[in-house]
């Protein structure tokens, strides 16, 4: 990827030292392998979060904590929440969350920030494009890994969000590279997090649809991905600026603001600057030790007009006001899943990835809606979850680790961003056979639906006990939603309560009113996923299949979709080998 997008000459594979770099809106994050396990590096402050802001103050250079104290201090030459800028034309950004910041502006169609970024009074500010802030902030990163490792940092993998368009990932990379960082491989931010579990020596590498919620501080973006023998295929993605972890700090922000109005009649601390910004910095602090915690306090020092504020929230008061937040990412996620052409009971695993996935309700919520088979993977949920703000920074040093020792050209040739969104079948192929009552048919995947091409999977299939000539029938096959609703509930009296009188129903109400718990369940309607068998698309005949023998059947289905179909006995020789 580095060399696709212009990046210089990197140093020799064996000297490489390279890290896994997430940069977010709000948060960064940076990673590197040990003994093959992925370790989030922290920065001189602690914070393994970095926030993603820079900040100048008598011409020194701030970065991540330090930096963010300074937005209310010193807004004015602290740049924040750039990421999404970059690579971008200034007609096309929106600046909404850098009201609190230095504001972006236009130098030749350009994103650009003017900061006094010298300590002398006769020094003019200077003018700085995303690009050079992010080359500064990089920079930093940089120097922060390379004192952690006690080894200078040369190279890295770096995450990317789904909808980053190429001039965005050339930006980036020419940023990085400005930085004297070479970029290995840019890779999109939902197979980050994949990685970050699949790579786990615990884990289990197995075909199964997955959801990646990666829930940010400024936008919210969902992807669906099919696992397959270890390949991720990207099937759709949904992305959104309404609902993220800031929607949840202005609920806050909104609460807090009114409850000092009641004491302090016609004093709005959201009207000044300085005052917006000590609420939203305590806002978010809120924010966090609810996910943690079932209280917590609010409190500023000199919140407005010089008048000091302390107050306290319960965590069923806060999921109660910010409800329609909650609601708009469960919406969300089942728009993704909609636009995938999935059901939720196709849905094997959710990842909760990003700092406000931290959030217990907003894992409920997503319990709710998917079967208890799905496993919903985030610290309230599982407790094997990783920190899911740590996902993309461990997936990404994962990817430098498995890449560093293999020459630019090599990388560039056998990994690539567009492997998440190969050519991929949409329905299953495979093999028809009849019923253990000899009365139907039952369909066996070969390869299963979402499988990136090309594709090549083998199945035994067990023959007849007496052996004899074995007809195999290659077809295509899809899932359907079965639904079954519930029979009508009887009476006390026997009869249906559908055809009872009013009378008789409140009686038969009365005497069942202790067993309405107990057959609430029972009540719904079920749904469950079955095969439903689609087109034939080839029929081969084994004879003479010895006793209990097996017969071999193996599908191929090539870049281009041609399919290639080989039946045998197992241990004998021959076959019948054909080609769609």
């Amino acid at each position: 990827m580095s060399e696709t997008a212009g990046a210089k000459p990197g140093p020799e594979p064996g000297d490489r030292v390279a890290i896994g770099i997430t940069i977010g809106n709000s948060n960064s994050s940076i990673a590197y392998t040990i003994d093959d396990k992925a370790e989030v590096i922290a920065d001189e402050d602690g914070d393994r979060q970095i926030p993603t802001i820079l900040s100048y103050v008598d011409g020194d250079e701030y970065n991540g904590g330090q930096a963010k104290n300074f937005l209310v201090r010193n807004p004015k030459n602290t740049v924040a929440y750039f990421r999404d800028f970059i690579g971008k034309e200034f007609k096309s950004i929106d600046p909404t969350h850098n009201h609190a910041s230095a504001h972006p502006e236009e130098v030749d169609g350009v994103v650009s920030f003017t900061i006094k970024d010298k300590g002398g009074e006769e020094d003019a500010p200077s003018t700085l494009s995303v690009s050079e802030v992010t080359t500064r902030y990089l920079r930093l990163l940089i120097t922060s890994a390379s004192e952690y490792l006690g080894k200078k940092v040369t190279s890295a993998v770096m995450t990317v969000p789904t909808n980053f368009t190429d001039k965005q990932k050339a930006a980036l990379v020419a940023a990085a590279n400005a930085a004297g960082l070479e970029v290995l491989q840019l890779i999109s931010e939902p197979v980050a997090a994949v990685l970050a579990y699949d790579a786990r020596p615990e884990a289990v590498v197995e075909d199964k649809i997955v959801v990646v919620a990666d829930l940010g501080g400024t936008r919210s973006d969902v992807a669906v991905l099919a696992s397959r023998s270890g390949m991720y295929t990207l099937l759709a993605t949904a992305h959104d600026y309404e609902f993220a972890g800031a929607s949840l700090d202005k609920v806050l922000m909104d609460h807090f603001a009114k409850e000092f109005m009641k004491r302090n009649p016609g004093v709005d601390p959201r009207e000044n600057a300085r005052s917006l910004a000590k609420l939203k910095f305590e806002a978010e602090a809120t924010k966090k030790a609810l996910s943690l915690g079932t209280n917590a306090s609010f409190s500023v020092e000199s919140l407005a007009e010089g008048i000091d504020f302390s107050s306290t929230i319960n965590r069923l008061r806060y999921e109660t006001i910010a409800r329609t937040v909650f609601e708009g990412f469960t919406r969300l996620v089942e728009s993704a899943v909609k636009k995938a052409g999935l059901d939720v009971l196709d849905v094997d695993e959710v990842i909760l990835s990003g700092g406000t996935a931290h959030t217990p309700r907003i894992a409920a919520n997503f319990q709710s809606i998917f079967p208890p088979t799905t496993s919903i993977l985030s610290p309230s949920t599982s407790v094997t979850a990783v920190n899911p703000s740590e996902l993309q920074a461990r997936g990404a040093a994962l990817q430098a680790s498995l890449i560093q020792e293999y020459d630019a050209e090599d990388i560039d040739q056998s990994t690539h961003a567009a492997v998440t969104t190969v050519q991929h079948i949409t329905n299953a192929i495979g093999v028809v056979s009849l019923s253990e009552d000899g009365h139907g048919e039952v369909f066996t995947p070969v390869i299963a639906p979402e499988t990136a091409l090309p594709a090549r999977r083998t199945v035994h299939l067990a023959a007849p006990e007496e052996g004899g000539d074995v007809l195999v029938k290659i077809v295509e096959g899809n899932t359907h939603i079965k639904v079954t609703k519930p029979e009508p509930k009887p009476a006390a009296n026997g009869a249906s309560t559908k055809g009872a009188t009013v009378e008789d129903a409140k009686d038969s109400d009365n005497d069942s009113d202790d067993d309405d718990s107990e057959e609430e369940e029972d009540e719904e309607e079920r749904r469950e996923k079955v095969w439903k068998i689609g087109s034939t698309l080839a029929e081969a005949a084994i004879r003479g299949v010895k006793k209990g023998g097996k017969v071999e059947v193996t599908i191929n289905v090539a870049a281009d979709l041609g399919v290639t179909v080989t039946t045998r006995e197992v241990g004998a020789k021959g076959g019948v080998r054909g080609t769609l």
